[in-house]
């Protein structure tokens, strides 16, 4: 396959993105206001509530087997070990740059989480349609699998691991507003003292002030059950319910039985889910492309930070991803299939995931920054991915 033929089945994703974003732009704008803010937080809602879980649902529950589980093992390791390398190269990449408080969470996302999902979604089956692709016959097919795999894969990560980052970071942002707003207000309690509340060891009712160490001891079981509690709303988010029921419903026969084939006496849900999830990708395109048109406007973002997660994405991760799979290769956790190590190189080599302007935009921190983010990476994408998979494909060849 020649390098033209390659650069134009890479770019085409990238097309389709940025044509969706254009438009959202355009429909953000004074002339037509069919995407307000209002508009882009409601949707986004919407997005965050049904669409994404209809789509990481349909998705597993139909293509992912427990057997396929079994098999495909190394490809949850190798999704974690590119949000581990990214997460890391994403935290130096903010404690060098010191970004302002409310973009730490946001850099070492775009460092963290690809799309592996709608990009390689195209990327792989096109691939696999080129004569002469060195993939083999049955490319298309089992191709799709590896994808959709690696799409459910990618949902759950992201909406543990990216969630927590973008949640801390809005709520750290926030708690410094409140600070920075509370210092601004003079104090009223002006005839307060040191012996105000408490005098000689003792409060108003005559009993004892706490022990510093039980004070401690106290704040130490306030923090855990804090972080416990934030653990468990992140695991009940609408994505991350939907990705484990598509799982139990992949991996258990008789549930996937029930729901998926043309026999399967409750097809109509499966059908329907998929329905709903088909609009996941165009509505966070759209709402990225109105976000878009406050970017260039209100977004203060330093062109060393739009740099620093370009050289990330696509030269540090990329050549990370050669090695890890080229390790797992010669170790034997890999079956023999060069599809399949094309995809676990992939994985380390696409533009950040969409979702997280989703996360962005529900907690109302950083959406300009993180529209004019995606439209460099997902700009220079087109190019990398093409260059990548040229190298990746001549390396399996």
């Amino acid at each position: 396959m020649g390098f033209w033929t390659l650069f134009e089945v890479a770019s085409m994703p990238i097309l389709q993105v940025l044509l969706m974003c254009s438009l959202g732009a355009f429909m953000a704008t004074d002339y037509l206001n069919l995407l307000p803010v209002d508009a882009r937080r409601s949707l986004n809602k919407i997005v965050f509530m049904v669409f994404t879980p209809s789509l990481m649902f349909a998705n597993l529950a139909q293509t992912v087997t427990l057997q396929d589980i079994i098999s495909w093992w190394f490809m949850v390791v190798n999704v974690g070990i590119t949000f581990l390398i990214g997460g890391i190269l994403g935290w130096l990449a903010a404690k060098l740059l010191k970004p302002k408080p409310h973009l730490e969470g946001l850099i070492i996302s775009m460092c963290a989480s690809g799309n592996l999902g709608n990009i390689m979604l195209i990327i792989v089956p096109a691939i696999c349609k080129q004569d002469g692709n060195p993939f083999g016959d049955s490319c298309s097919t089992v191709g799709l699998s590896y994808v959709s795999f690696s799409m459910a894969l990618g949902g759950f990560y992201i909406w543990t691991y990216s969630y927590h980052l973008i949640r801390s970071s809005a709520a750290k942002y926030k708690e410094t507003l409140a600070v920075e707003e509370s210092l601004k207000e003079p104090n009223k309690d002006l005839e307060a003292n040191e012996k105000s509340h408490l005098l000689d060891g003792t409060i108003e009712d005559g009993t004892k002030a706490p022990t510093i160490e039980a004070k401690k001891e106290a704040k130490i079981w306030e923090q855990l059950l804090g972080l416990l509690h934030k653990i468990l709303e992140e695991l009940l988010a609408p994505p991350t319910i939907a990705a484990i029921l598509g799982f139990i419903f992949g991996a258990v026969t008789w549930l996937r039985n029930l729901i998926i084939g043309d026999n399967a006496p409750l097809r109509v849900i499966q059908d329907s889910i998929k329905l709903l999830g088909d609009g996941t990708i165009p509505c966070i395109t759209l709402i990225l492309g109105g976000n878009l048109t406050q970017g260039f406007r209100k977004a203060r973002l330093k062109p060393v930070i739009i740099i620093a997660v370009i050289c990330v994405r696509y030269i540090l991760l990329p050549i990370a991803g050669i090695g890890v799979v080229k390790a797992a290769s010669h170790l034997g956790f890999l079956p023999s299939d060069p599809l399949y190590h094309f995809v676990l190189m992939l994985q380390f080599t696409v533009p950040p995931a969409m979702n997280i302007g989703t996360m962005t935009q529900l907690f109302d921190v950083a959406q300009e920054e993180c529209s004019v983010l995606f439209l460099w990476t997902y700009l220079v994408a087109a190019l990398a991915l093409t260059v990548w998979s040229t190298v990746f494909m001549w390396i399996l060849s």
